[in-house]
């Protein structure tokens, strides 16, 4: 493996400049008084390709041979390695096959194009995208350029480090890394450490994707099952071999977040710049409010690198939904109320003067109703724990539903009275990738050997789509379903003892 000194060398000599820029550091003011700490965004979302991804494709282009960038490259990737990949080899005069998934939305390929790649599309998700595209190198002799673990590639990204060290000489206590492969936070860890081995660098992962801190439990590079896909651009199974080899040794530590938090991150970044930044983009924000907040310092000097800004304008319904949430400013509550003239009337005055920001309603029967109600809290001044206590005390039954993924995703779109003619329901709830018809080839493989008792389904403006079907499975057959699911192949849960469907649907 190469030394820490001889990346520290890749990373000087690399000639990014040439396709990339330097990137300024912006005062994040609003949230810097919030948290009590200075908090600085390195503004990697305003590269060429709106991604850091750029420097790392480019110098490893620049390191081949007359003869390799004569046969051409090939990568498989759906976001921004894509893309900075394309960019770089358009302005050396190679040409670029990038492998997507079908799943891939179209703006992202389009994009790809307009920077002069070829666009090959192929399979559902993008292990398959991968295979074919090595299978491309061995049939057709290109050259596989990976978007994360190769020590070029982590050079080129490691210049991110060098222009923090110049452009912030003063104090600095951390930097905040997004962790997908590790590339990104593999090229800062070694320069950093190397120059300045004082400065924390912790990285920040997805909770439903954390391949490099379950690496580092376990000492050891693994596999996760699967992966969620909310931050695309960082959903990678497996750590990768040569960034590893840094971040065991270089890393200080790596945080974990909620897609909850991330969205809250997005809103961050939003107020203090304007800018939207993509999930990924946003972890090392996310990771610094989660560290405050663990460690209760103040007066200290943190760096977040906004790595990317390539996010489809349909997520941000879905982003704006849950920022609230993940900012601790809104709670989601199941409330049980009499049956009885006058309930809605005491129930409003037990919430007091909070904002209701949803309301939903069923009869239930002649005794009681069931709400679904969100309502404004506040994480200092009104904490959702003092709104549940208060409402206990007025004799009103509440089941927080706030951190219930279910309830999050689909009941608040279906509360609508309980089926008294269903019998043997199971509920599931899926993920599937996204692209027209999805949801027919879905349905069409869970085929028709249980009825199909209730199903719900929105999109979200992701590559995955997310449903939950109820199935009539009579009692002696349920040990055979989970088989059946498998076969299918995409992620489950089983959600037949989740109490917001009890409570709403059951």
């Amino acid at each position: 493996m190469p030394t820490l000194e001889s990346y520290v060398k890749k990373i000087l000599c690399s000639p990014v400049y040439d396709v990339a820029v330097e990137t300024p550091i912006h005062r994040a003011n609003f949230l810097s008084e919030r948290l009590g700490n200075t908090v600085l965004l390195k503004r990697e979302d305003l590269q060429p390709v709106f991604s850091f991804k750029i420097r790392g494709a480019y110098n490893k282009l620049v390191q081949l041979t007359e003869a390799q960038r004569a046969s051409g490259v090939i990568a498989a990737s759906a976001g921004n390695h894509a893309q900075g990949l394309a960019f770089a080899a358009r302005h050396m005069g190679v040409k670029a096959t990038i492998v997507m998934p079908r799943t891939t939305p179209e703006i992202k390929v389009k994009a790809v194009r307009a920077r002069g790649g070829k666009v090959v599309l192929h399979g559902d998700a993008f292990d398959e995208a991968l295979a074919y595209a090595q299978k491309q190198v061995k049939e057709k002799g290109l050259v596989f350029i990976h978007p994360y673990d190769d020590p070029d590639t982590i050079a080129g990204q490691g210049t991110v480090a060098m222009e923090i060290l110049r452009q912030h000489q003063g104090q600095l206590d951390a930097i905040f890394v997004p962790v997908g492969g590790g590339g990104l936070i593999a090229g800062i860890a070694a320069y950093v450490k190397y120059l300045r081995p004082g400065i924390k660098v912790i990285g920040v992962e997805p909770r439903d994707s954390s391949c490099l801190h379950t690496a580092l439990e376990k000492g050891r590079r693994v596999t996760l099952s699967q992966v969620g896909q909310f931050a695309d651009g960082v959903a990678v199974a497996q750590i990768g071999k040569y960034t590893f080899d840094i971040c065991r040794k270089y890393v200080d530590e790596v945080i974990t977040v909620s897609s909850d938090e991330m969205c809250a991150a997005i809103k961050d970044i939003y107020d203090d710049t304007r800018s939207i930044c993509e999930p990924a983009g946003c972890l090392g924000v996310a990771g610094i409010k989660k560290y405050v907040e663990r460690e209760g310092c103040t007066g200290q000097v943190l760096v977040a690198i906004d790595s990317g800004a390539n996010i489809n304008f349909d997520r941000l319904r879905h982003v704006a939904e849950r920022a609230e949430i993940g900012e601790q400013r809104e709670a989601l509550l199941a409330v049980t109320i009499p049956e009885r003239p006058g309930s809605f009337k005491a129930f409003c005055q037990a919430i007091g003067k909070r904002a209701i920001t949803e309301f939903n309603y069923r009869y239930h029967d002649s005794s009681e109703a069931h709400i679904f109600v969100g309502v404004q809290t506040h994480p200092e001044s009104d904490p959702r724990e003092a709104l549940v206590e208060g409402l206990i005390e007025k004799n009103f039954p509440v089941l927080d539903l706030t951190d219930n993924e279910l309830a999050k995703l689909h009941i608040r779109h279906m509360v609508g009275g309980h089926s008294v003619q269903v019998e043997d329901e199971v509920v599931y709830r899926f993920e599937f990738p996204e692209r027209p018809g999805a949801l027919f080839n879905f349905l069409n493989r869970l085929g028709g050997r249980w009825n199909i008792s209730m199903l719900h389904y929105r999109n979200h403006g992701a590559d995955y789509g997310r449903v939950v079907v109820g199935l009539q499975v009579p009692e002696d057959e349920r040990s055979r379903v989970p088989a059946a699911l498998d076969e299918i192949g995409y992620p489950y849960w089983n959600e037949t003892d989740n109490p917001a469907y009890q409570l709403y649907l059951g």
